[in-house]
């Protein structure tokens, strides 16, 4: 009787709502709803605006602009998690039990992902990670409902090893951010270097706070490490936000024989690297290099829209769309059994090319680029020259899940 109540309560009060609402509901129930879940606010504002860019750039691409998919419109509700772990958690938890979104992508820092993998295990719901790069994401911390289209650690430290010298002596210095992101990568780039450039030795590991905005002290413990040291000297960088490159280049390096490798970052960033002609380091994405349909009209589109060409984290928001729309096509729908079945060893168009999900750790494989600094590029985002592109085969990534 209780429950007979309640629902003629709720009818009469849905009565009492406007018209609208009452009209748009059935076409409502029939909407493909995405969380979109991104850092906004905070550090890497940035990275978060290119990847919600890309998202919605790669949606339009692949729908022909419709912005529907199977005859259903697609919803995506995005969401500023502020670089705020247990936000993230909170927000992805919203998306699945109050908004029911079919599936959910994000999010940007990994500290954040690596609390919402549990929620997705919690409500048997698949989460996309982009962009966040921990290697525990798809390794200790992983569950069969987590798949990454972003590159992981190990993927960021085999491309930077593979721009290393292959032969001679070759000792180099770490600095990295003191979270999960900057200790993962050199974690990951010494167990890289070990399987493929053995001649290269990590001697010293530098750890500076996200905020760090005075390099001195760290970049004098680098220059000490360093200087004695004989064969090719290398201070090699993994930095998130505000790049330190000006301010240890300032401090003249070279002085010790020392180089600096930078590794690659967004447009705004690599721009520093201009005055550095020569520098070479290992990039996930940098628009002139892919050759492929999907990054000829990305960077079309994007140069006519925003008057620039599409940067690092825009290209990998159009990964995750491609790989979400791929997987609810061949899915027929969101069943996440079915969608986990699609998802398992799924090839997908991105701006880079083809990326498969590994079925083993749903860890996307594909390709990074070894690269340049141009001596005089035509303009301000003609920075780099492409050396070779790092294919799949080059990057023997270990599995380190539970499964």
């Amino acid at each position: 009787m209780q429950r007979m109540l309640k629902a003629a309560g709720m009818a009469v009060a849905l009565a009492a709502l406007a018209p609208a609402l009452m009209i748009s509901a059935p076409a409502m129930a029939q909407d493909i709803k995405i969380a979109l879940i991104t850092s906004k606010t905070g550090p890497l504002e940035a990275y978060a605006k290119q990847t919600e860019t890309g998202f919605m750039m790669g949606l339009e691409y692949l729908t022909k602009g419709t912005m529907t998919l199977n005859g259903k419109k697609i919803r995506v509700i995005a969401k500023d998690d502020q670089l705020k772990p247990d936000l993230a958690k909170t927000l992805l938890e919203q998306a699945y039990a109050d908004d029911k979104v079919d599936i959910a992508v994000g999010t940007t820092g990994s500290g954040g992902a690596l609390a919402m993998l549990p929620i997705a295990a919690e409500y048997k719901k698949v989460l996309i990670v982009e962009p966040a790069v921990a290697d525990a994401i798809t390794g200790a911390n992983w569950n069969r409902y987590i798949f990454r289209t972003g590159r992981n650690s190990m993927q960021d430290a085999y491309a930077g090893a593979a721009a290393l010298p292959a032969t001679g002596e070759v000792n180099v210095g770490m600095l990295a951010q003191d979270y999960a992101f900057g200790r993962d990568g050199v974690k990951a780039v010494k167990d890289a270097l070990a399987q493929i450039r053995p001649n290269v030795k990590v001697v010293f590991e530098e750890y500076a706070p996200q905020q760090t905005t005075d390099f001195t002290a760290s970049a004098q413990r680098l220059f000490d490490a360093l200087k004695d040291k004989p064969g090719k000297k290398i201070i090699s960088i993994i930095w998130a936000g505000p790049h330190p490159l000006p301010k240890i280049a300032d401090l003249k390096p070279e002085r010790f024989g020392i180089e600096i490798a930078p590794g690659g970052n967004i447009l705004p960033v690599m721009k520093l690297y201009k005055p550095y002609p020569g520098m070479e380091g290992a990039v996930y994405y940098y628009y002139d290099f892919p050759k492929n349909p999907m990054n000829d009209w990305l960077v079309a589109e994007h140069t006519k829209r925003f008057n620039s060409p599409p940067d690092f984290f825009t290209a990998g928001g159009m990964a995750a769309a491609s790989a979400t729309l791929t997987a609810l096509q061949k899915a027929g729908g969101s069943n996440t059994e079915k969608l986990i079945a699609a998802m398992e060893g799924m090839a997908f168009d991105t701006p880079k090319g083809t990326m498969i999900f590994r079925k083993d750790d749903h860890q996307a494989m594909q390709p990074m680029y070894h690269f340049r600094v141009k001596k005089d590029g035509k303009n301000d985002n003609d920075l780099l020259e492409l050396v070779q592109t790092i294919t799949e085969d080059k990057m023997p990534l270990p599995i380190r899940n539970k499964r």
